[in-house]
């Protein structure tokens, strides 16, 4: 399937795209005034708190951040609207009636595959977070600033919360903006879990890895603050619980504020080498080594890690339908579920919501295998939600689809699951299955606090740098 024309997209509200200084663009930060939209027309983190004019999407009030009565942690994350009786279903049937509303993945998957269709339901807007993070974005609306030689590559001057509520009216820069809201979107401060992944070829479903994963962000250390803040943003540590042969292998990397500054960088202990080794090719297009060659490192959350890859452009807001509050498919069983070309439908919940849309495209004198992709990012808590991907000949790729679950007792919103379909060769990769029904206190700081964990040091007294 060839690209697709993208009709223009409906007017972002003006305090979101009108409100930014006329300043240099590696500099550009918004007035007091502006910046005191976050406590009346939008929220604490730049989203329109209005519902929408036919009231499909409701107005924001705050939302949920008390557990429902009788939960306690470690119990399976609470499904809030299961009540709900679902509005309406789409498929390759009834898809051109809701073309204005569907991601082109989605519509490509839905040409492909006969059987496969999106559930919708009322829309609930469940994103909160901290007051400490709302009021370190009311901060960074004042203060953070753009890397002066390039949005692509970096920010500065912000801390414990997203850089950029209120967007440039730059569409270049707006695009930056978005995807460094995104990379430093709340979702708690350190959690660890169980990471499975299963990759279907042909139909015949396999588990190529389960890993523990421990999450830690710097950038979120409600100890902390700019002063103390040394730049890197995210460090993650993946122990290899399975299959046999990766047990004993761990990975870990960092990832930081300014890809030319700190360039993320990665380490590896690898079974029967006994030392740890920096491995700088774990990132960007290098497929993961658990994906099957489904997904690259850089398509973990929908984009992870060094963006200056990309140019990207904001193409504006719009209403669409996303998958959102997926508590019903985070506790399902994942061999239940899991079909030979999509997740089974019946477990996934649509709602619509307002989406800013950025097209990404590949930066003079870069490579990649993925040279243009279209990224569609909630407004509420800027988890990418879908990502549609072309490769070089301008055919139809990829969908990326992330499923995200509100948690009340953080309060936030997580990334629950993850699926890649490569439309293509018919090959899926599916990862995080039940991702937080096991988790005891996803999210919480970690119990002992060993941060030491993510240093390759600690991996090994023999630690190549």
């Amino acid at each position: 399937m060839k690209r697709r024309q993208f009709g223009l997209l409906g007017a972002t509200s003006a305090a979101a795209m009108g409100a930014a200084m006329a300043m240099p663009k590696a500099a550009r930060a918004v007035s007091a005034d502006a910046a005191a939209a976050l406590k009346t027309t939008l929220t604490p983190t730049g989203a329109e708190r209005a519902g929408n004019a036919d009231g499909s999407i409701p107005a924001w009030t705050g939302g949920e951040t008390t557990p429902p009565a009788g939960w306690a942690p470690g119990q399976p994350q609470p499904d809030l609207y299961a009540s709900d009786a679902m509005l309406v279903s789409i498929d390759q049937t009834n898809m051109a009636q809701y073309k204005d509303l569907l991601s082109v993945g989605l519509i490509e998957m839905m040409t492909k595959y006969p059987d496969f269709s999106i559930k919708v339901y009322p829309t609930h807007r469940s994103a909160a977070a901290p007051q400490y993070v709302y009021d370190n974005i009311a901060q960074n609306a004042l203060t953070a600033t753009l890397d002066p030689r390039g949005a692509r590559y970096g920010f500065a001057n912000a801390y414990g919360g997203i850089p950029f509520p209120i967007l440039d009216s730059d569409p270049d820069v707006a695009g930056a903006q978005v995807i460094w809201n995104h990379i430093t979107r709340w979702d708690g401060f350190s959690y660890t879990t169980d990471n499975p992944t299963f990759v279907v070829n042909n139909g015949v479903k396999a588990v190529t890895a389960n890993e523990q994963l421990r999450y830690h962000l710097p950038y979120y250390d409600p100890n902390g603050s700019l002063a103390t803040f040394d730049g890197w943003l995210v460090k993650i540590r993946l122990d290899y619980l399975g299959p046999p042969v990766l047990v004993g292998q761990v990975l870990c990397e960092w990832t930081s504020t300014n890809a030319l500054d700190r360039p993320t960088q990665a380490w590896e202990l690898l079974n029967g080498e006994g030392r740890v080794r920096k491995a700088p090719e774990l990132t960007y297009d290098t497929p993961t080594a658990t994906g099957g060659g489904i997904v690259n490192y850089d398509e973990a959350y929908g984009f992870y890690g060094d963006p200056h890859k990309y140019n990207w452009k904001l193409l504006g807001k719009k209403e669409m339908y996303v998958p959102y509050n997926n508590a019903k498919l985070v506790n399902s069983n994942p061999d239940d579920v899991i079909k030979a070309h999509f997740i089974d439908p019946s477990v996934v919940r649509y709602e619509k919501h307002r989406v800013w849309v950025v097209d990404a495209t590949l930066a003079p004198g870069e490579r990649h295998t993925v040279p243009h992709k279209r990224i569609y990012v909630d407004e509420d808590n800027w988890h990418i939600t879908l990502v549609d991907e072309w490769d070089a000949n301008g055919d139809f790729l990829k969908e990326i689809i992330l499923y995200n679950l509100p948690i009340p007792s953080l309060p936030g919103t997580v990334q629950a699951n993850c699926t890649a379909h490569n439309t293509q060769t018919g090959q899926l990769m599916v990862g995080n299955p039940g991702f937080f029904s096991s988790a005891s206190s996803p999210g919480l700081i970690f119990e002992d606090n060993s941060l030491q964990i993510y240093n390759p040091q600690f991996l090994s007294a023999s630690a190549a740098y």
